[in-house]
């Protein structure tokens, strides 16, 4: 199956960017979200990020114009039915996407592919609100996916090859690598990432060092980009939170279960770079303060 137009459900944060990177590649996008507010929201948020890249020389003005030319913001899941491929971005809660692919299934040609970037929930389940299982599979993008070259391309029960074919064929179009993944709770990069932040925070928690030492100790001695505290707070506090709640649920390994000092930070509000506060503090750009 050839894919020109993808659809995208979610205009947040992931929504965005997957939004972004795919219009950067030559697709029509039809970005879908609630209200006409948010999807205003989205555009500048979008515009944004290319303005960023203008400053660095990385693209020409007119490559920024080309790309949001082929971005299309809609607040009806109805306009997106020119698409050959859809992928859902919503918030991580399961009845919200199961109600939004049922809807998907009624709108859409029974040939379309359906797509969730779905970090920990299961694509089997997903896949089983519609009447085309063979035809869901789950493109776990990463954050931010306007830099981030990996794609976790995550097989449900039953996701068909064809299905898998099409979806590989995409996520290398955007030049980005995909890695086979079958469904597991966490897949790959959230269930192997959750357990580092988690042992820096009760390493944290416990005065093994600062949180400023901590993160440079594995930044510098493992030659990691970040330190798991900043990374921490990039992903979202309360983000990184529900991973390890669902994460604990599902698998019951204590290494999962969240360090009491991150629970603490959640209900303060101290979600990390959101909110400007997190294991660190940030500016408006989202900068580190030292």
């Amino acid at each position: 199956m050839e894919i020109r137009k993808v659809g995208i459900v979610g205009a947040g944060t992931m929504g965005c960017g997957i939004a972004e990177s795919v219009a950067e590649k030559g697709y029509d996008v039809i970005l879908v979200d609630r209200t006409e507010e948010l999807i205003g929201e989205a555009r500048s948020r979008i515009e944004m990020s290319l303005n960023k890249k203008l400053e660095k020389w990385a693209i020409t003005e007119a490559e920024k114009k080309v790309t949001l030319s082929r971005i299309r913001p809609a607040s009806q899941l109805v306009n997106i039915t020119p698409a050959d491929l859809v992928i859902e971005a919503v918030v991580e809660d399961p009845d919200v996407k199961k109600e939004i692919f049922r809807t998907l299934d009624n709108l859409c040609a029974d040939d379309v592919v359906f797509a969730t970037n779905t970090s920990t929930l299961s694509i089997t389940e997903l896949a089983a609100a519609t009447g085309r299982p063979d035809r869901v599979i789950g493109l776990h993008f990463l954050n931010p996916v306007t830099r981030i070259k990996l794609v976790e391309i995550v097989r449900g029960l039953k996701t068909s090859d064809e299905t898998f074919a099409t979806a590989s064929k995409f996520v290398a179009s955007l030049d980005k690598t995909g890695v086979e993944v079958y469904e597991s709770p966490g897949f790959v990069t959230t269930r192997v990432i959750v357990p580092l932040l988690n042992e820096a925070m009760y390493a944290l928690m416990e005065g093994v060092a600062s949180a400023k030492g901590i993160d440079a100790a594995m930044k510098l001695g493992f030659d990691l980009g970040k330190g798991p505290l900043e990374l921490a707070d990039r992903m979202g506090l309360d983000t990184v939170l529900a991973f390890m709640e669902r994460l604990f649920r599902d698998l019951g390994d204590l290494k999962f279960r969240p360090c009491p000092l991150l629970r603490k930070l959640v209900r303060a509000g101290h979600l990390g770079v959101k909110s400007g506060q997190g294991f660190f503090k940030y500016d408006d750009e989202g900068n580190l303060i030292e």
